[in-house]
């Protein structure tokens, strides 16, 4: 991995260890903003698994101790394109529930909120970056075209051989006809 790539996911990575280690720590300071989204997500949770847990605060350290773990998983660079899809996954909701600027009706506290949820849409687009990126490796769509294509090309010299082998086959079978004896 180049210097860059690495200085790049630190530096990307670390926003989310402090604040989801913050969050972790003290979920009650966000439970109130927090509250009307997993309102929302609880029954879809309990669907999913019904022993999963739905209350706001236990959501808020869940998705804390989320974003400490996949945040140092892409600093280091150990499954750095899934930690960072998670990381992206964790970020939609951070930003509905805590800056919902189109609610509010004061000018300055929706300046704010628009102010940091285009930061984290900005976020987003970095981490949607490092998902994509292979660090100058081939990816898995590249990888599996060249195999594709090395496949097909085996099994057309194959063909070619088989049908070279079987004129041949049948030469020397006319030929042997021919012979006396």
């Amino acid at each position: 991995m180049t210097p860059v790539r690495s200085l790049a996911r630190a530096m990307l990575s670390g926003i989310f260890v402090v604040s989801g280690y913050r969050n972790f720590r003290a979920p009650g300071r966000l439970a109130v903003a927090a509250k009307p989204v997993t309102d929302k997500v609880a029954p879809m949770l309990k669907k999913a698994h019904p022993s999963f847990p739905t209350d706001t605060e236990t959501l808020i350290r869940l998705n804390g101790a989320v974003q400490v773990s996949a945040g140092l998983m892409l600093a280091t660079g150990r499954f750095s394109r899934p930690a960072a899809l998670v990381l992206a996954g964790t970020l939609v909701p951070v930003t509905i529930a805590g800056h919902p600027f189109w609610k509010n009706d004061d000018p300055s506290t929706r300046n704010n909120n628009q102010v940091h949820a285009l930061k984290n849409l900005g976020l987003l687009g970095g981490l949607l970056l490092a998902a994509a990126d292979t660090g100058g490796k081939p990816g898995l769509r590249w990888r599996t075209g060249h195999r594709i294509g090395h496949s097909r090309r085996s099994m057309q010299r194959a063909v070619r051989t088989a049908r070279r082998e079987a004129r041949i086959a049948v030469r020397s079978a006319s030929t042997a006809r021919r012979l006396p004896g």
